[in-house]
């Protein structure tokens, strides 16, 4: 069982004190985003015996177990982090595995750099993800009933958005949603900055279900994610609640803190909120657009205790453990790589002793025995 030291991003979005106050040091003054645990090449997590890299590429089989390699090949598939938004992140989608690998390929094909700031894939992997919320956390996910959008967009008293509510009340519902959503991001830019302007100062002045949105244009002026962020559904998660996010379904993350996993990907198709590159053909290719319910998450218990948070996919599998008393061993050995972390109360994981913000990696197969009073926070896969 390894400690890992961690690394922390600053982006821009980041809160400045959530994280710091998680871990329990003094803020820098500076954003701190998002706390990276596991084996991605861009900030692995660090151990006594190297990079998680290191150590899994030394011996994949021991470290991974043989069944996860066979599955998911000779890496740790999934990323845990600590994410913290103090401002809305970029409004986004993520393709499906088919959808990554022919991507990456044609990308590959027509020598687009990796690095580029226009290149849409950046591996051949999909990145579906779960945030679970440590904090009350609000978000975007799925679009809304086109019904209930136009008349969100109507009662602004906007003229220039008219013609999006005419159009959301056109049949089918998908059609209507993606003319909507494809309307916004080809407008002129200097009319639809002059829409924003104008719907952010009714949002400010109607407030109540405004108010995300008013907040949105404050961080984006002008920019057509805060119109296209009104066709989502949004959300608030209370702590322990989660969402799935699968491929194809539009969201952002708002304010929060919370604990996020998903595939080991960077593909990220961008629908607006942010100064980087918007493939608006692209986005439409993979863009989900039916409406409905964002099917907010509770984690389902075992009598073991361990409360899982159930999803669709195998790279990897979240769940906590909430210790209510000190002297209780739970034995969480599994033929499986784990990460372990705490984000609350004291836990003794082995040999270590974990506050919050505190993580080990248990290789697959390894004893894994954790006691105290706190919560755990276990990450692994299906394999």
């Amino acid at each position: 069982m390894d400690r890992l030291d961690n690394t922390i991003r600053p982006y821009a979005w980041g809160s400045p004190t959530a994280i710091p106050n998680l871990l329990g040091v003094e803020p820098t003054n500076e954003p701190q985003a998002e706390m990276w645990m596991g084996a991605h090449p861009g900030a692995p997590s660090r151990t006594d015996r190297g990079t998680l890299v290191e150590v899994v590429d030394a011996d994949p089989e021991k470290e991974l177990g043989p069944a996860a390699v066979a599955k998911f090949g000779p890496r740790l598939p999934f990323l845990l982090k600590i994410l913290a938004a103090g401002a809305p992140l970029s409004l986004q989608v993520h393709p499906d595995l088919t959808q990554a690998k022919e991507g990456y390929a044609d990308e590959e094909r027509r020598g687009i750099p990796v690095d580029a700031s226009h290149r849409n894939y950046k591996d051949a992997n999909h990145k579906p993800e779960l945030i679970c919320a440590l904090t009350e956390f609000d978000g975007l996910c799925g679009f809304r009933d086109p019904l209930e959008a136009a008349g969100l967009l109507d009662d602004l008293g906007v003229d220039s958005l008219k013609p999006y509510v005419d159009l959301l009340h056109a049949h089918p519902e998908d059609a209507a949603l993606r003319e909507v959503l494809t309307a916004i991001l080809t407008a002129d830019p200097e009319e639809m900055a002059r829409t924003v302007a104008e719907a952010a100062a009714a949002c400010d002045r109607l407030g109540g279900a405004y108010a995300p949105y008013a907040d949105i244009a404050h961080h984006y002026p002008g920019d057509p994610g805060v119109i296209a962020a009104m066709l989502l559904n949004h959300v608030r998660l209370q702590p322990g609640e989660a969402l799935y996010l699968g491929a194809g379904v539009p969201h952002a993350y708002l304010q929060g803190l919370g604990v996020e996993i998903m595939a080991n990907s960077d593909n990220v198709l961008r629908c607006g909120l942010t100064p980087k590159h918007v493939d608006v053909p692209e986005l439409l290719r993979i863009v989900h657009f039916r409406a409905g319910d964002p099917g907010v998450l509770r984690p389902e218990a075992s009598p073991d205790g361990e409360e899982v948070y159930e999803t669709p996919i195998d790279e990897f599998r979240l769940s906590r453990y909430v210790l209510p008393e000190a002297g209780t061993t739970h034995d969480l050995t599994r033929p499986a790589p784990q990460i372990l972390l705490c984000t609350a109360g004291s836990v003794r994981a082995g040999e270590h002793d974990l506050t919050p913000g505190r993580s080990v990696f248990v290789p697959a197969g390894e004893k894994a025995e954790v006691s105290g009073t706190g919560t755990l926070f276990r990450a692994t896969v299906i394999a």
